[in-house]
C-alpha cells in the first residue's frame, strides 16, 4: 500500500508539472515579447515529459530486470532503491523479498537434491537405470560393486553375469519381484530383480533393484538341515543306547557261558559280538553327524595368505594321502590377505585336499592336486583346490554338499556338507566345477 501510494503521488505531481508547463507554453504563444518565456515553457515541457517517462519505465525496466533473472538463474541480482522515493524503495524491497525467496528455494532444493543422491548412492540395493534406447547405468555404490565383470553400457554386455539377468534387464513389464539365476565371481548365485518405472526429462527409465540373496537362501537350509540332523541323532541314539547297552552285556555274559563245548553257544556268541559292534559302529556315525548339527563359532581376524598356505602344504605333504601325489601352491599376489577364521578354513581345505588326493591317486597314474589363492575383482578371495582325478558327475555336483551323501564306499557323507556349512558361515561360497585337466575343482569365495 505504501509503494501505491508515494506511486500515485509521484505521478500526480509529475502529471501536474507537465500540465502546467504545457499551459504555460501555450500561453506564452498568445503574448507578444515573451519569447524567452515560451522557450523556457518549452523546456520545461520537454523535462516534465523526460521525467514522467522516466518515472513510469523505471518500473518497467525493474521488473524486465527481474523476470531476466529469474529466467536466467542469476538470483544474485539486488532490486533495493534506497534514497529514490516515490515508493521505488519499497518496489525494490519487494523485488528483493521475491529474490530471496527464491535464492532460498533453489538451496532447499539443492539441499534435497544432496540428501536424495546420498540415499541413492549409499543405498544397500544394487540399482539400475535402463532407458528407452536399451543403455544400462549403474546408479549406485552397490551396483558397481556387484557388477564388476562387464565393460559396456548395453544389454547385452551384461550377460556376462548370466543370460537370465540379461533378459530381465531387456524385459519391460513391472510386476512382482522376480528370483534370477546371477554369475558373480564364477560362482552361480541366486538374486531377487524387481523394476519400477519412472519418468526422466521427459522420457520413461527403468529402474531395476538387484538384491542377491543367496547368502540368506543358503542360511536358510542350512538351518533346516541342522534341525534335521538334529532331530534324527536324538532320536536314533535315543532308541540305539539301550540296544548298545544290552548287546554289550549280552556278548559278555555269553562269553561267560561259552566253554567251547557247545558249537550252538559258540555261534550264538559270534552273532552277539557281531551285533555289539555293529551297534557300536551306529552310535559312532551318528554321534559323527552331531558336529554339523551345530552351528560354528567364526572368529574371524584379518591375517596373510602366503605363510599360512606354506603351514597347510606341511600338513598335507605330511599326511598319508599325500604320499606319491603331487602338489602345487599359488598365492597371487605375494601380500594376498585373507579376513577369516584361519582355523576353521584350515579345517575345510584340508578335508578338500585330503579328498582331492585319493581322487587324484584313484584315477591317475601321475595323481596331482593343486591350492591357489587369488584376489577376485569384488574384493573377495579366491580359494581354488582342483584335482587330476575322474572329476564328479554333473548330475551328482549338487548332491555332494548334503548331508549322508556320499560317492565313497566308507565315507560317511559328512566332511563336504560340513566343509559347506563352515563356508556359508563366513558369508562365503563353495561350489564344484571341473578342474582344467579333467577332474574336480572346489571354488570357494571368502
Amino acid at each position: 500500500m505504501g509503494f501505491k501510494r508515494r506511486f500515485i503521488l509521484g505521478l500526480a505531481w509529475r502529471v501536474g508539472l507537465l500540465l502546467s508547463a504545457a499551459f504555460l507554453f501555450v500561453y506564452s504563444l498568445d503574448m507578444e515579447g515573451l519569447g524567452a518565456a515560451r522557450l523556457l515553457a518549452a523546456l520545461l515541457c520537454v523535462g516534465a515529459v523526460a521525467g514522467l517517462w522516466r518515472f513510469i519505465q523505471r518500473t518497467n525496466v525493474e521488473l524486465a530486470r527481474f523476470v531476466d533473472a529469474v529466467r536466467f538463474g542469476d538470483l544474485s541480482q539486488n532490486f533495493t532503491h534506497r534514497h529514490e522515493g516515490s515508493g521505488f524503495s519499497e518496489f525494490g524491497e519487494a523485488l528483493d523479498q521475491g529474490m530471496r525467496r527464491l535464492r532460498d528455494e533453489r538451496h532447499r532444493l539443492s539441499d534435497d537434491t544432496r540428501f536424495f543422491e546420498a540415499v541413492l548412492d549409499d543405498a544397500p540395493t544394487a540399482l539400475l537405470t535402463v532407458d528407452g534406447d536399451g543403455k544400462v547405468e549403474l546408479a549406485n555404490k552397490a551396483a558397481r560393486r556387484l557388477l564388476v565383470r562387464h565393460s559396456g553400457v548395453r544389454i547385452e554386455d551384461f550377460r556376462d553375469y548370466g543370460d537370465a539377468f540379461a533378459n530381465s534387464l531387456a524385459d519391460a513389464t513391472v510386476g512382482r519381484p522376480k528370483l534370477v539365476p546371477l554369475t558373480l565371481d564364477s560362482v552361480p548365485q541366486t538374486a531377487m530383480v524387481s523394476a519400477a518405472t519412472v519418468h526422466r526429462l521427459g522420457s520413461k527409465v527403468r529402474v531395476v533393484a538387484v538384491q542377491p540373496i543367496q547368502g540368506e537362501l543358503n542360511a536358510v537350509e542350512i538351518a533346516a538341515q541342522s534341525d534335521l540332523v538334529r532331530v534324527l541323532t536324538h532320536e536314533i541314539m535315543n532308541s540305539m543306547t539301550p540296544v548298545t547297552s544290552l548287546a554289550q552285556t549280552a556278548a559278555t555274559l555269553i562269553a561267560e557261558a561259552d566253554t567251547g563245548g557247545d558249537p550252538l553257544i559258540a555261534d550264538a556268541r559270534a552273532a552277539v559280538e557281531t551285533l555289539a559292534r555293529r551297534a557300536d559302529g551306529v552310535m559312532h556315525f551318528v554321534e559323527s553327524y552331531r558336529q554339523i548339527s551345530r552351528t560354528p563359532e567364526v572368529r574371524r581376524r584379518v591375517y596373510e595368505a602366503l605363510p599360512w598356505a606354506r603351514e597347510l602344504e606341511a600338513l598335507f605333504r605330511a599326511s598319508d594321502a599325500a604320499a606319491g601325489v603331487a602338489f602345487a601352491l599359488a598365492v597371487e599376489p605375494p601380500d594376498l590377505t585373507l579376513d577369516a577364521d584361519p582355523d576353521l578354513l584350515a579345517q575345510v581345505l584340508i578335508n578338500l585336499m585330503r579328498n582331492a588326493a585319493e581322487a587324484a591317486a584313484a584315477h591317475a597314474p601321475e595323481p596331482a592336486v593343486s591350492l591357489s589363492f587369488g584376489a577376485a575383482k569384488s574384493g573377495r578371495v579366491r580359494i581354488e583346490v582342483a584335482d587330476n582325478g575322474a572329476g564328479v558327475p554333473e548330475t551328482l555336483r549338487h548332491d555332494i554338499f548334503l548331508p549322508f551323501f556320499t560317492t565313497k564306499a566308507k565315507g560317511t557323507g559328512v566332511g563336504l556338507s560340513l566343509a559347506r556349512q563352515l563356508v556359508l558361515a563366513h558369508r562365503g561360497s563353495i561350489d564344484l566345477v571341473t578342474s582344467g585337466s579333467g577332474g574336480a575343482l572346489f571354488r570357494i569365495m571368502i
